[in-house]
């Protein structure tokens, strides 16, 4: 712990004079504060009651869990037209901007629409500001890349999310209390007014990123660079593995608050203490995780955060044998262990293991790949869950989420180890 918290200070003390580098990995660092605070407040389990509290079923909130997959195929195209774009921050910024704008305008709807509009004027506004989000997300990916030295990259994003998973948790905490002192609409009016604030917070800062050049693709604008990720062995499998195990790990997971709050019946609260205890553990492991990246190899590390994953939703099932609060503890303490590596490592997998120039088309490959598994993933997860109403109780409680888990467990029992296996030297 004296060694995590002394990584923070380092990283947050501002010295009187430090090199160019070190201000742009500052800048970088505040720019996702605000950013965090705004996925928060109108993101996650407050997202699942703001939804609900617009009349949306299961199968409609799995369709909003999967858009922003679904969105990741526009990075094909983004990756295209950089190879002509040479100031990456002007382009960030705009899309940045319009997806966290259009996502604080969802909280007009009720105010400008009549109910039975409220559902597709909010998924067709999502699928917008999710659009703009993805194509800022590749720009914003190739520009860390460039930015951040690679002998540090582990470490530094580590501590980067660190910070920000801190941010969230208090974040989570406020807007879980403030929803109980002022539930409904008085409530919703509170959490999209602090957003707006932060999005104009955000784009400031968005304005002032490092901004170093572009080094365009060797094949130009061409389709032969469109075959270049493909014609990578150990990409190629690696990315079809993800895609697969997310397939299955998005049945349940975009869910799991929907399941707490209106199949388990927790109060907003609780389910907002249970996220923050997510996301406190993910805020720890970014920087364990990010320290242990600096001694072992990406794609090995990266091996061990799948069962990790797996057994968080296996453990949906506790709820047989104990309290269902104390089951959904374990399995968010778990799930935030796992996730923290594989957030942080399938970055550093991304950045480190592709050439610099055609690195854009290589994550919009990625992205586009994953984001199909994930947008069927959550339509998939919504459609079952209101199949299973008819069922036993069980099988919508924890069945559903376990039989996941057990999926997950054997596919990456039979092809992790092959895929993630070290590069021969």
């Amino acid at each position: 712990m004296k060694q995590w918290l002394g990584g923070l200070r380092r990283t947050l003390t501002v010295r009187s004079s430090e090199s160019e580098s070190r201000r742009s990995l500052r800048m970088s660092l505040i720019e996702g504060i605000p950013a965090s605070i705004i996925g928060n407040l109108l993101g996650g389990p407050l997202q699942t009651v703001y939804l609900t509290y617009l009349g949306f079923t299961a199968f409609h909130i799995g369709i909003v869990m999967a858009i922003p997959y679904l969105a990741l195929l526009v990075q094909v195209f983004i990756a295209f037209a950089m190879q002509k774009w040479r100031n990456r921050r002007l382009y960030m910024t705009l899309f940045a901007t319009v997806n966290r704008a259009l996502w604080v305008g969802t909280g007009l709807i009720p105010l400008f629409f009549p109910d039975d509009a409220w559902t597709p004027v909010y998924i067709a506004l999502w699928l917008i500001s999710q659009i703009a989000a993805q194509a800022a997300g590749v720009i914003w990916t190739t520009l860390m890349a460039d930015v951040v030295p690679a002998p540090v990259r582990g470490k530094y994003f580590g501590i980067r999310n660190t910070i920000h998973w801190f941010v969230v948790s208090v974040t989570l905490l406020v807007g879980g209390q403030i929803m109980e002192w002022l539930p409904g609409a008085r409530g919703f009016t509170v959490l999209f007014a602090v957003s707006a604030a932060c999005v104009v917070w955000n784009s400031w800062t968005l304005s002032r990123h490092p901004n170093p050049s572009f080094r365009p693709s060797e094949s130009g604008r061409s389709l032969r660079m469109l075959s270049r990720p493909f014609a990578d062995r150990r990409f190629r499998s690696a990315t079809i593995f993800i895609s697969a195990f997310l397939l299955l790990q998005n049945v349940v997971v975009p869910l799991f608050s929907y399941a707490m709050l209106e199949i388990v019946r927790l109060r907003t609260s609780e389910v907002t203490l249970i996220i923050m205890l997510q996301n406190i553990v993910m805020m720890i492991s970014y920087y364990y995780w990010g320290v242990l990246n600096s001694r072992f190899a990406t794609s090995t590390l990266l091996l061990w955060t799948f069962p990790l994953i797996a057994v968080a939703c296996v453990l949906w099932a506790g709820m047989a044998v104990m309290p269902a609060l104390l089951a959904l503890v374990l399995v968010h303490a778990v799930l935030g262990f796992g996730l923290a590596g594989y957030n942080l490592l399938v970055f550093n997998f991304l950045i480190g293991d592709t050439p610099s120039s055609e690195r854009p088309i290589y994550i919009a490959v990625f992205s586009a790949l994953t984001g199909l598994a994930g947008f069927v993933g959550p339509t998939l997860g919504g459609y079952l869950y209101d199949l299973a109403e008819s069922g036993p109780e069980w099988l919508r409680s924890y069945g559903i989420t376990a039989f996941a888990g057990l999926s997950m467990v054997a596919l990456g029992a039979l092809f992790a180890p092959s895929v993630f296996k070290p590069r021969e030297t």
